[in-house]
C-alpha cells in the first residue's frame, strides 16, 4: 500500500472517534510531522497508533474513595488499611490517579494492604475567580488544614511538582518522614536550552492565561514533549503493532489518558511554577519563603528519602535535592510508579522505609 493511501486509512477511524487525545492535538501533529520527515512508514504507523487509540474501549469508571477531610476545594481520599497514615502529595498538573491508575495497577490500594494507611490529596479543579491562589496559597491554605485533619502527624509523599510541595509543608507542620518521588529542586539543573524553551514558551502562553485567569492543561502538555518531542511519537509507532485490548495496549490507553486529562493551574500557579520555580529555581537557590519561613531542606526534622529515576526526561536525576538517604531507580519518571518494575525499585522500599520512619517518633 502507498504511504498516501496508509495515512488515509488510519486517518478514517479517528475522524469519527471521540477526541480523547493527545492534547494539544494540533502540536501532536506538528511534532508528527517533524520527527517523521524523512519517514513516510514511520508517519502511517504513528497515525495508526492514533487512531487505534483514539478508538479503544475505555473501562467504566471506577468509584473514588471518599474524602475524609475538605479544605476549600482540595479533598484527602482514605484507600483504608491500618498503620501511620501516609499522605501522598500529588503534582498539581495532570490528575493525582497515576497513583490509583488500574485494578492492576495501584500503588495506594497495593499499600493498604501492606501496613500503612495511604491517603492521596485529590487537588480539584481551580476556577477563574481562584485565579490569585499560587503554589504557596496551595500549600497553606489548602494542604496544611488536611494534614491538620488527621489528627496526628503523617508520614508524607510527593510525586513529582507534588515532592516540591511536600518538602515546603514538611517545613512548616511537623510530620513523621518525608519521601520525595522523582521531585525536582535545582531547576537551574534542566540546563539552560530547556529553560530557556520553558520561558519562551510562558511568554507566549501569559497573556491567554492572564486573561483566563487559569493556565489550561495544553499549555503544560506543550511544555512536556518539549522534553523529548521523539518519544512523544514514538510510543504512538509502538502502540499501533500491540494486539487490540490486550494488557499492554491496556495499560497504554490507561496512562494515556491520564497524560492528556487534567484541570488546569491557577494563572498565579502556573506564574510561580513558570517563573519563581522553572526560571528564578528559588527552591535550588534557597531563596524560597511561605509565610516568613525560609524552605530549606537541611533544616527538616525528620527522616527523609529521595527516589530519583536515573532515566527521567521530565524530572532529570540532576535535578533532585540529593539528600543524604537517595535511591536511584532504574525506571523512568512515571515507570516509576505503574511500570513493571515498580513494586520492586519502589512500592516495596518505600512501604519499608515508610513503617521504619513512623517507628522513629
Amino acid at each position: 500500500m502507498e504511504p498516501s493511501r496508509v495515512t488515509e486509512t488510519c486517518l478514517s477511524p479517528f475522524h469519527s472517534a471521540p477526541q480523547h487525545g493527545p492534547r494539544p492535538l494540533p502540536l501532536f501533529l506538528e511534532l508528527l510531522r517533524s520527527e517523521t520527515a524523512a519517514s513516510p512508514e514511520r508517519r502511517a504507523r504513528a497515525l495508526a497508533g492514533l487512531a487505534a487509540y483514539q478508538a479503544a474501549r475505555r473501562p467504566e469508571s471506577r468509584a473514588l474513595p471518599a474524602p475524609v477531610a475538605s479544605a476549600g476545594r482540595a479533598m484527602l481520599r482514605d484507600y483504608g488499611g491500618s498503620g501511620p497514615p501516609l499522605v501522598f502529595v500529588p503534582s498539581l498538573i495532570n490528575p493525582p490517579f497515576i497513583l490509583d491508575l488500574s485494578e492492576e495497577t495501584s500503588l495506594l490500594r497495593w499499600l493498604a494492604g501492606q501496613g500503612v494507611r495511604p491517603l492521596l490529596v485529590d487537588w480539584g479543579s481551580p476556577g477563574p475567580g481562584e485565579r490569585a491562589q499560587d503554589i504557596d496559597a496551595h500549600i497553606a491554605e489548602l494542604l496544611i488544614p488536611l494534614l491538620d485533619s488527621l489528627g496526628e502527624p503523617p508520614v508524607l509523599a510527593g510525586y513529582c511538582l507534588g515532592g516540591t510541595i511536600a518538602m515546603a509543608a514538611a517545613s512548616l507542620r511537623a510530620v513523621r518522614g518525608l519521601a520525595m518521588i522523582a521531585a525536582p529542586w535545582r531547576f537551574t539543573r534542566y540546563g539552560a536550552a530547556a529553560r530557556a524553551g520553558i520561558a519562551g514558551l510562558w511568554n507566549a502562553a501569559r497573556p491567554a492565561c492572564e486573561a483566563l485567569g487559569l493556565v489550561p492543561m495544553e499549555v503544560l502538555q506543550s511544555g512536556f514533549w518539549q522534553l523529548d518531542p521523539a518519544r512523544t511519537i514514538t510510543k504512538y509507532e509502538h502502540f499501533a503493532g500491540l494486539e487490540p485490548d490486550g494488557p499492554a495496549a491496556r495499560a497504554f490507553v490507561a496512562l494515556e489518558d491520564w497524560a492528556n486529562g487534567g484541570a488546569p493551574l491557577t494563572y498565579a500557579a502556573g506564574q510561580q511554577m513558570f517563573e519563581r520555580l522553572l526560571i528564578a529555581d528559588r527552591p535550588g537557590r534557597a531563596r524560597w519563603w511561605i509565610g516568613g519561613r525560609r524552605i530549606l531542606p537541611g533544616t527538616l526534622g525528620c527522616p527523609a528519602v529521595e527516589f530519583v529515576s536515573a532515566n527521567d526526561r521530565i524530572v532529570p536525576a540532576a535535578t533532585a535535592i540529593g539528600l543524604p538517604d537517595l535511591r536511584t531507580i532504574r525506571s523512568g519518571h512515571v515507570g516509576m510508579i505503574v511500570g513493571s518494575r515498580a513494586r520492586a525499585e519502589l512500592w516495596e522500599p518505600l512501604r519499608d522505609w515508610t513503617l521504619q520512619a513512623a517507628r522513629t517518633r
